[in-house]
């Protein structure tokens, strides 16, 4: 399998914060929620260990991939709490390549991948970073409107069949209307994202934004 090649990388935003040692990346990720780029900038920097490992336990290149984003996913999470200038007693100080091998080798030892069959995800088309900021986003939405967002990215699902699946649920509402809240949900979804991921990935121009 080969190590996946992200463009991201060689975007104007992210290449201007190359030059920050690991521990400065951290620390802009903790004090600056709202910027995706720190983030992204310690993905980009590490996504070759992290895939290197997980490949080597992965069935199928898909199962991979997959892991691959889940890895990243939990990293995320786990990043806003990590301290590495002071270590827990008894432990010695991690580096973040350390700390991030010692994630990558729970996220494989502890994730359950689905089968192949069953995994309906692209890291072609959908990178970790951005991955991470959409969920995020898709968190922000009221419960009705992430719930048809999710029906019709996710599942694919039509307006028509949308309404009749609400309609059993006790909501009335029709397909029109059902597009009517999509486009909304699409509208608040892009706007809850980082402006700087939006320029990244969506190609925004950071000026206009």
């Amino acid at each position: 399998m080969q190590i996946p090649h992200f463009p991201e990388a060689n975007h104007p935003l992210i290449k201007s914060l190359f030059h920050h040692s690991d521990q400065e990346l951290l620390n802009l990720f903790q004090s600056y929620p709202d910027a995706g780029k720190y983030f992204t900038v310690i993905f980009c920097r590490y996504s070759p260990i992290v895939y290197t490992l997980i490949q080597h336990s992965a069935r199928s290149p898909v199962q991979a991939d997959y892991l691959f984003t889940l890895t990243w996913r939990h990293i995320y999470y786990e990043l806003g709490g990590l301290n590495l200038t002071e270590p827990q007693p008894g432990q010695e100080a991690l580096t973040l390549q350390n700390w991030l091998i010692n994630i990558t080798a729970f996220c494989i030892n502890e994730l359950k991948v689905p089968p192949t069959e069953a995994i309906h995800y692209s890291l072609q088309a959908t990178s970790p970073p951005l991955w991470c900021y959409v969920e995020k986003a898709l968190d922000q939405l009221p419960p009705i409107l992430r719930l048809m967002v999710l029906m019709a990215q996710t599942f694919h699902w039509s307006e028509t069949r949308i309404a009749a699946y609400l309609q059993a649920e006790g909501e009335k509402i029709s397909p029109l209307e059902v597009a009517n809240f999509l486009q909304e949900g699409y509208r608040m979804l892009e706007d809850k994202l980082p402006t700087d991921i939006r320029t990244i990935y969506l190609g925004e121009d950071l000026v206009q934004s």
